[in-house]
This record gives C-alpha cells, sequence and structure tokens, in this order.
C-alpha cells in the first residue's frame, strides 16, 4: 500500500463529491497521475463529532507508531477498550483508519479540512 501523504475532509453536498470525482477521472483520462483521498461529509457537526479531540489523538497515534489491533492501541492510550473500538470503527467507516487484518494504519501525514460557506 502507497502512502498518501494528505488526505483532504470536505464538507458539502452529494453533487461536491461527484464533481470531486469526475474531474480527477478526467484527469486520469488525460493521462494525469492523480493520487489524491477525500473524505466528504454531508454537515459540519458530523464531521466535528467524527475528528472529535480524542479521535484526532487516537489517529495521531497510529501515524506515528501503528497499531497491531485495537487491544494493543487502547492500552498504548490508557483508555477503556470498549470506546477505542468504538472510535477505530467509526474512523475506519470514514476511511481515515484503514485495518489490514487486525492492524491499523493512519497512512496521512495531514488533514486538510474544507468547509465551504457557499450554500451548495
Amino acid at each position: 500500500m502507497s502512502t498518501t501523504p494528505k488526505v483532504q475532509v470536505n464538507v458539502g453536498s452529494l453533487a461536491d463529491m461527484g464533481q470531486r470525482f469526475t474531474q480527477a477521472w478526467n484527469r486520469a483520462a488525460a493521462g494525469e497521475q492523480v493520487q489524491e483521498s477525500h473524505v466528504t461529509f454531508l454537515k459540519v457537526q458530523t464531521m466535528l463529532d467524527t475528528l472529535s479531540p480524542r479521535r484526532l489523538e487516537l489517529l495521531r497515534h497510529v501515524r506515528q507508531h501503528g497499531a497491531n489491533n485495537t487491544r494493543e492501541l487502547a492500552h498504548a492510550l490508557g483508555r477503556d477498550y470498549k470506546n477505542v473500538h468504538q472510535d477505530v470503527a467509526v474512523l475506519e467507516a470514514t476511511g481515515l483508519l484503514i485495518r489490514e487484518g487486525r492492524k491499523l494504519s493512519a497512512p496521512w501525514d495531514e488533514l486538510q479540512a474544507h468547509v465551504s460557506l457557499l450554500p451548495s
């Protein structure tokens, strides 16, 4: 698996997400190498809930140290297993945390958030 240095975290509509996909597809079809990752939330509050301080701490730890499994991660963070398990499930569902077997990775050096103030 190749490492992507950053992931773009967007708040926008499904149309916005489709437009980003179409633009990337067209660039790739034109022969341009496209290596970008996006996560789109439909509401700002959903993004804020998903990227809570505890979950960002978890992502930072996994990025820097990796984790062989969720139990090891909970121990390293000094947190309750059940809560870490829930955080891992949410971050996995968004694509911000990657699981290969039991091993967890966060291949991003940076998360860049984009919130439009214009109506969608």
